[in-house]
Order: structure tokens, then C-alpha cells, then sequence
């Protein structure tokens, strides 16, 4: 070989080592990496939901965001327990991820065009399809929407609730005073202290707010909404790795309830003749090498937080304190909207 081939050849062979260091640097410095140097999973909550992320008086969280966060330790480190919740405002939430302080959020936050792609964040999926609605005092004698001109309405800032009644009051030509707070817990006590006589939000939160009133009884719920919320855990949009693995956690949640896998047979469930339920459950395929993580992945999750179903149930269902009824949080085959793509 002449020596400037060998000369040219020996370039390419370096910027293919220098185009491979950079790979493994980037891969490296990944999520998942960095989640399991910590040997543990940074979420971001919201600052106290009840049935979605809330602490106990010893800071033990729960709710169903709270138990997505589980579900992707369970996937990530085999622990569903190894979760740091850090509870941030609206206003925080969105830098919060972005800056790297947490490694996903998962805190009642809306699928918007302009946080899909302007952000730099994604959304893995759906976990909660809910709708802008609006509570009020009985004394207040509003009954329906159209009661609602030149109401004094208490608002939590920096959410899509914000833009939607200003909408609304435009649209319907009708006026309203908006009291703007910067907390859940800020809203919910302006209205409990009458700042306002409508107190408006995501129908789940307004579930859980009155709740937490001293007399639930003075207030009710109108059944009316007014927008679309489809409400979903969001991630970095730099890292598919990350973004493949908080999808797939909840899908596999999903598909344990259609397949009939629960906490309480997962592990008879691995016995199971049909492929599909074998195939999730890692006993016969490895559908996690994909992801860098270990083959029973999803036998984890379901062992140590449940199914969709389940989690639901738990948190925010009929039995629970808040009392929902599945509605559009049902699966397809039973006429809602949750629909996971195969495990194949």
C-alpha cells in the first residue's frame, strides 16, 4: 500500500475510533446510566395531590404518579421502592427536567403541542384522560356553566387550566376574576376561605381538593368540561433510550390488565401456556435487551407495583377517596380509551 492510501486509511481509522468514543461517551452519560450510578430514580411530583402524588405526615408518597415513578424503578433497578420524589410547582416543573434535577416527571401534567416541541421534553403516554372542569360552593347557588359570568374563579398559575378558562370567557363572552395562586394547596385555601366561589382545575384534581376540604359537603363538582387534558409522565427529549423504558413501563402496565396479570397471580402467570403472557414476563424472550435492561423487566413491575388497573383502582377508583369510575381510564375492549401496542 502506497503511503498516502496508507496515510488516508489511517485517518478514517481514526475518525471511526474518535465517531465510536463519542457513541460510547454518549451512551455513557445516558439516563439509565446515570440512574444507576445514583442506584436510584429522581421523579418529579407535584407538591401534594391526594390520589396522584401526596405525602403522608412521615413523607411517604403515593398515588397513581407516584406509582409510575415505581414502576420504571421496578424496570430500571429491580427495586420499585429506590425513587427520590422531588415535588415541584408548575412553574419549576418543566426546567426541573430539562436542567437534568430530575430524570422524569410524572406529576398530573398535560400533552400540549408546545410542551411536545418546544421544550425539549416528550411525553411516554397517557396514564390519566382527564377534563378542565369547575367547583363551587352551594351557597353560591351556581348550578351550570352558563352561571358562571362575573364569578370570582380561583386559579392555579402556570397550568393549561389558566388558558383554557381565559378561552372559555372569550369564547362565551362572558366575565369572570380570575385569583391567581401559585400552589394546589394555595388555590384550594383561597377558595375554602372564600377569595372565590369557583375553583377551577383538572377534574382529578378538583376530586382531590374537595377532599381535603373541612366540610367536602359545601361544595360539589359541575359535571360540565370545558377541555381536554390527556395527562402523562414526560421525559428529556435527547435520550430515546430513557424515553423507550418509561414508554414501555406503562404499556406493559396496560397489557398486564388486558392479559389478565395481576400482583396477585404474576408469579403463577409465568407458568402460563400462551406466548404473549410468557413473552412479557421474560420467561421466554428477552424483550429488555433492547432497552439495556434486564429480561424480566415487566415481571417486575407488575410483582412490585401491579397492573394499570390495579394502580387505578388503588388511587383514584370508586373504592378510593375520590371516587372515579374508569370512563375513558377504561381499556378499549371495555369501551375506554387504553390501548398498549403489542409486546412482540
Amino acid at each position: 500500500m502506497h503511503s498516502n492510501a496508507m496515510a488516508s486509511a489511517g485517518r478514517q481509522m481514526m475518525g471511526f475510533l474518535a465517531g465510536l468514543t463519542l457513541l460510547v461517551a454518549v451512551t455513557e452519560a445516558s439516563t439509565l446510566s446515570d440512574v444507576r450510578s445514583k442506584n436510584y430514580l429522581d421523579c418529579g411530583v407535584s407538591t401534594g395531590i391526594p390520589g396522584f402524588s401526596n405525602p403522608d405526615s412521615e413523607g411517604r408518597w403515593s398515588g397513581l404518579d407516584v406509582d409510575i415513578c415505581r414502576a420504571v424503578a421496578a424496570a430500571v433497578l429491580g427495586d420499585a421502592s429506590k425513587v427520590r420524589y422531588t415535588p415541584l410547582p408548575p412553574g419549576d416543573r418543566f426546567n426541573a427536567l430539562s436542567s437534568g434535577e430530575v430524570d422524569m416527571l410524572s406529576r398530573n401534567t398535560t400533552w400540549t403541542h408546545a410542551r411536545d416541541t418546544t421544550l425539549g421534553m416528550i411525553f411516554a403516554g397517557i396514564v390519566f384522560y382527564d377534563g378542565q372542569g369547575f367547583m363551587v360552593t352551594r351557597a353560591s347557588g351556581i348550578t351550570a356553566l352558563s352561571d358562571l359570568d362575573g364569578a370570582a374563579i380561583c386559579i392555579q398559575g402556570g397550568t393549561t387550566s389558566e388558558l383554557n378558562v381565559a378561552d372559555y370567557f372569550r369564547e362565551t363572552d362572558m366575565n369572570y376574576q380570575p385569583v391567581v395562586f401559585a400552589t394546589s394547596d394555595q388555590t384550594m385555601r383561597g377558595f375554602e376561605a372564600g377569595r372565590c366561589n369557583v375553583l377551577t382545575s383538572d377534574l382529578s384534581q378538583l376530586y382531590a381538593q374537595r377532599t381535603r376540604l373541612r366540610n367536602p359537603d359545601t361544595a360539589f363538582i359541575l359535571p360540565e368540561v370545558i377541555s381536554k387534558e390527556p395527562l402523562g409522565p414526560a421525559v428529556r427529549q435527547d435520550d430515546m433510550q430513557w424515553y423507550n423504558i418509561v414508554k414501555w413501563t406503562l404499556f406493559a402496565m396496560v397489557n398486564a390488565e388486558e392479559y389478565g396479570v395481576s400482583q396477585s397471580n404474576v408469579d403463577a402467570m409465568r407458568e402460563s401456556p400462551k406466548p404473549v403472557i410468557q413473552r412479557m414476563l421474560g420467561v421466554n424472550a428477552d424483550t429488555g435487551r433492547a432497552m439495556g435492561i434486564s429480561a424480566d423487566w415487566a415481571y417486575q413491575i407488575i410483582r412490585q407495583v401491579g397492573n394499570y388497573g390495579e394502580v387505578f383502582d388503588r388511587n383514584v377508583g370508586e373504592n378510593s377517596p375520590l371516587g372515579f369510575e374508569r370512563g375513558l381510564n377504561q381499556l378499549w375492549s371495555k369501551g375506554g380509551l387504553l390501548y398498549a401496542p403489542p409486546l412482540r
